[in-house]
């Protein structure tokens, strides 16, 4: 096939505007390979296909024939590059990460889509919890678009990009024996002493999640090996059980933010710097959708991220 839908795209927005002025500003074109683009339209069909009025351009009889067949080719190629948007992402991302960040983030970049555009129809995403290592997994395989994980990836045929920072807190009930053992500061926190911590029962996440991994790494230097009096599937249930007094627990500040507020839980100081690290996205590294970059983009510059627990 010699036209291409290039050409008829130019010659409709040519009609439409009536000159190729105003047509290349449109389309973000020079206005010479507009006018070459139509020429050489004109020369595949053995047609002219408009007439000169002054300084605009009118379609003749042959030119508004093809007007509404190019314009119907120009749509129907429109929509399936839309297809693409209109089938949605597929999302993997880690409890904590699942959980706690992606619901409000989903419904800002929700929110933004109306308003660039109110008539088009909501970008549908299917967004899979798991923890960091499955996430990882999910991406490797091309089963999921995005990941969002919160400790180490292993996959090396994935980009791992840094987005935001958590905080990691000790916690326990406020009636708990480490908590009573000092009068609580102003910010409700009870600082405690290595010995103390290495004796606790504690409750941590199953091997293979990010936070476990993270509190691991993070606790080793100080404590040596931590081991788990119990272990739990999620960060929902440990903080419902350390807040029970089961045990203490290392959490995301984002996991236990509501029941530190209400004062269910205390946060104890350890004698050592605050506890930090990296919650990322990880994208397959083959070639991306144009979707999955703008989503991608949309993510690391949401501005309500930098503030924890937003």
């Amino acid at each position: 096939m010699r036209i291409t839908l290039r050409q008829l795209e130019i010659f409709c927005t040519v009609a439409r505007a009536g000159s190729t002025v105003a047509a290349s500003q449109a389309l973000s074109l020079s206005q010479s390979a507009t006018s070459a683009a139509v020429l050489e339209l004109e020369r595949l069909m053995g047609v002219a296909l408009f007439d000169r009025v002054g300084k605009m351009l009118r379609p003749n009889a042959e030119g508004r024939a093809l007007l509404p067949r190019a314009a119907a080719l120009v749509a129907d190629a429109q929509a399936i590059e839309q297809q693409g948007e209109e089938v949605g992402l597929r999302l993997a991302a880690s409890n904590t990460t699942g959980n706690y960040v992606l619901p409000a983030l989903l419904a800002r970049h929700a929110a933004k889509a109306r308003r660039t555009d109110p008539l088009r129809p909501p970008v549908a995403s299917h967004v899979r919890v798991v923890n960091t290592a499955e996430v990882a997994r999910a991406v490797a395989r091309l089963e999921c678009d995005v990941g969002f994980i919160e400790g180490p990836c292993h996959e090396p045929q994935l980009d791992v990009l840094p987005w935001i920072e958590d905080e990691l807190l000790l916690v326990a009930a406020r009636d708990h024996a480490l908590a009573r053992a000092a009068a609580p500061a102003e910010d409700r926190s009870v600082r405690v002493g290595k010995a103390a911590l290495r004796q606790a029962a504690w409750l941590m996440r199953e091997p293979g999640s990010g936070t476990r991994e993270s509190v691991e790494h993070a606790l080793a230097p100080h404590l040596g090996v931590v081991r788990a009096s119990v272990e739990f599937g999620s960060p929902e249930a440990i903080k419902r059980a350390a807040a029970a007094g089961l045990g203490i627990a290392c959490l995301s500040r984002w996991t236990v933010q509501d029941l530190v507020s209400r004062g269910s839980l205390v946060v104890l100081k350890p004698p050592w710097p605050t506890m930090r690290r990296p919650f990322s996205i990880v994208l397959h590294t083959r070639q991306r959708s144009p979707t999955v970059k703008r989503f991608v983009e949309f993510c690391t510059t949401d501005a309500a991220l930098n503030r924890i627990g937003s």
